[in-house]
């Protein structure tokens, strides 16, 4: 009797233990037959309009460094920083005495040429008179005399190009003001050395900018430059002048990308109220506005891995993922680009790692 009772007991046990086991894996089947409960949208195209800051620099309308022509002295300094300067006017008067005994010599040579081309000219004028007598004047004599004449002449027009020449270079050692401006750098003092090589030749003698007219120059990137064109308007801000913003249109824009930073050269022509200076730096608004529509999600349905950026759609109730490329961003919105994707395709709005390939969605 013991023995058929204790046998029960154990086939009793071994029941209940895989009923109840049973009962577990049918429950944690349920459980995992439930699909994740995921917000989903429609993928729509529409026309993301937004800006972009980038620094920028003030300069001048017109810029240009003085450096000295030939080599001289300092004689006199007629300007210093700050100077208002017209077109035309003496800045720096240098000083070489070697040019003006070139000089003197170029027109003593010069001179001495005019006499004996006049004495040639003379006696081929007089040979060509003579000779209208037949038998005075042979022919032989007259073409020597008119050839000399032509030889002396070109030896005149030598000398004049060379005296011509020897003024230039002593016109160099007047430095005059390009264009109506203001003098911003001085690196020169009254005596000094200079010349178009050495030491005096390092640093600029004087460095003058057109102050009523300024040239905004931004770097645009790659990425934003084929959003703007000539015309468009631009804000910007200083930072001696936060609270104030200026306006501008666009000027000029290089059409090409520079080799070393990749981006574009665009200027803006601002007109000066005396607030701004040259050489402020600024920070540039632009706006990034596109002709074609383009998808665009929240940066949430947008998920980056280890693999690269996609997004999450629903094919047949199921996680499918597609590999897009960002664009711009403007707030919570951000533009994305593939093949894969078309219009009223189903996202999940919050993308996250934890959704895998195939997974199930509710």
């Amino acid at each position: 009797m013991k023995r058929y009772s204790v046998k029960n007991i154990i086939l009793l046990t071994g029941l209940l233990l895989l009923m109840a086991g049973c009962g577990k894996t049918d429950k944690e089947a349920t459980t995992e037959a439930k699909a994740p409960v995921l917000e989903t949208f429609s993928l729509q195209k529409e026309i993301l309009s937004s800006s972009v800051s980038i620094p920028a620099e003030l300069t001048g309308f017109q810029y240009v460094d003085l450096y000295a022509k030939v080599s001289s002295y300092v004689k006199e300094l007629k300007v210093d920083i700050g100077s208002k300067v017209k077109k035309g006017q003496l800045l720096i008067l240098l000083e070489a005495p070697e040019i003006s005994s070139q000089l003197a010599a170029a027109e003593s040579q010069l001179h001495s040429q005019e006499a004996v081309y006049t004495a040639s000219n003379s006696t081929y004028n007089r040979f060509l008179e003579t000779s209208k007598v037949e038998g005075t004047i042979s022919k032989n004599d007259l073409e020597v005399a008119l050839s000399r004449k032509n030889s002396d002449y070109a030896k005149l027009q030598a000398a004049k190009a060379a005296y011509k020449e020897v003024q230039i270079i002593q016109s160099y050692l007047q430095i005059r003001a390009p264009f109506d401006g203001v003098v911003t750098a001085r690196n020169i003092n009254t005596g000094a050395y200079v010349g178009p090589a050495g030491k005096g030749s390092e640093l600029p003698l004087l460095t003058v900018q057109d102050d009523k007219k300024l040239r905004l120059s931004v770097s645009v990137p790659e990425t934003y430059a084929a959003y703007l064109k000539h015309g468009d308007s631009i804000s910007f801000t200083v930072r001696s002048l936060p609270n104030q913003t200026f306006k501008a249109k666009i000027a000029r824009m290089s059409g090409a990308l520079d080799a070393r930073l990749r981006s574009e050269k665009v200027e803006m022509d601002i007109e000066n109220n005396t607030l701004l200076m040259p050489g402020m730096v600024a920070e540039v608004t632009l706006p990034l506005k596109s002709t074609n529509s383009t998808f665009v999600v929240s940066k949430s349905a947008v998920v980056t891995y280890s693999e690269g950026t996609f997004v999450v759609k629903s094919v047949n109730g199921k996680a499918h993922r597609v590999a897009v490329k960002k664009g711009r961003t403007e707030g919570d919105k951000v533009e994305i680009y593939s093949d894969s994707l078309s219009t009223d395709d189903k996202l999940v709005k919050l993308a996250s790692e934890e959704i895998r390939e195939g997974t199930a969605l509710n």
